[in-house]
């Protein structure tokens, strides 16, 4: 098995030395040497040096082997048990819209049920993915990135590292946030209870959270929400001390919230994989799930 892919260079691109290109389209160190070596990078049909320039309108070929990767295939088991809602595809990519009360990936060995088993189901035996990028908790909804082949993790990963896949989420708070604004306190674990984290908890890491008012109704407060960074439960730790806890969370929110978790990642945007750093962004939106929007009323 291998994994082979063309680029033909667009009109914007500047003369540069071939190394530069695969290091600008963010693939690691170690698969441009592996492509060296083996000499598995073909400019308009031929081997080049690392050093020499390519230009707009050369095509470039790139394969890589199993070999090339520390985990070339993932150890899933297929679970063709729920229907896959898939919200975009390509040969590299998939967006999944995740159902309510599925859990993202397998815990344990051999475990099944998760949106990660339905995604492997659906791909079937002849692809050697899904390889999840991003995550939701189990009652969280909404857009689900993973990748179809090894080839192209890294670069993905690299991509939400440097802030390149930007997720917008949905959600029903408690109480009347108006206007718009940002969360900026730093969030670290809770010296109480390990299953959580708190503004200010122990080795707290910079959080940034910025938040749009979108709707009312009595009592809530439906919220546009933007991770800066990616801290564990960010979005609900700071809701929660800002006073407008997530309707239905049942970490941070009141004890008598009678409602579901009303959390929803209702957009994705993130590059294409070979691609420049300022090449515009692929946005792919989830469509909200139906009851979204009926918040039951606490006693």
């Amino acid at each position: 098995m291998h994994w082979s892919y063309t680029r033909v260079l667009p009109p914007t691109t500047p003369p540069q030395p071939l190394r530069q290109l695969l290091t600008a389209w963010l693939l690691p160190s170690h698969l441009v040497h592996s492509l060296r070596v083996a000499q598995r990078v073909l400019v308009n049909g031929t081997y080049r040096s690392m050093n020499q320039l390519v230009r707009s309108g050369d095509q470039l070929s790139l394969t890589f082997l199993p070999a090339d990767f520390t985990h070339p295939f993932p150890d899933v088991a297929p679970d063709s048990a729920a229907t896959v809602s898939v919200l975009y595809e390509t040969a590299d990519l998939l967006v999944i819209n995740k159902t309510r009360g599925s859990k993202t990936h397998p815990n344990q060995p051999g475990e099944r049920g998760t949106t990660l088993n339905h995604v492997a189901a659906y791909l079937g035996s002849d692809q050697p993915g899904p390889y999840i990028l991003s995550r939701l908790d189990q009652e969280t909804t909404g857009a689900l990135l993973m990748t179809k082949t090894p080839a192209v993790v890294p670069i993905m990963v690299r991509n939400i590292a440097e802030k390149r896949v930007q997720r917008t989420y949905l959600a029903w708070v408690h109480g009347d946030l108006t206007g718009t604004g940002t969360f900026d306190a730093p969030i670290g674990r809770d010296p109480r209870d390990k299953r959580k984290r708190r503004v200010n908890g122990l080795h707290a890491q910079r959080a940034i959270t910025h938040y749009q008012v979108v709707d009312h109704q009595p009592g809530a407060t439906l919220v546009r929400l933007w991770l800066e960074t990616g801290r564990t439960h960010q979005l609900r730790v700071h809701l929660a001390a800002s006073g407008h806890p997530l309707m239905g969370d049942p970490l941070y929110g009141p004890a008598n919230d009678r409602n579901r978790l009303r959390l929803h990642c209702w957009r994705l945007a993130f590059p294409q994989p070979f691609t420049l750093a300022d090449d515009a962004p692929t946005v792919v939106t989830a469509p909200v799930p139906d009851d979204f929007d009926a918040l039951t009323r606490c006693p």
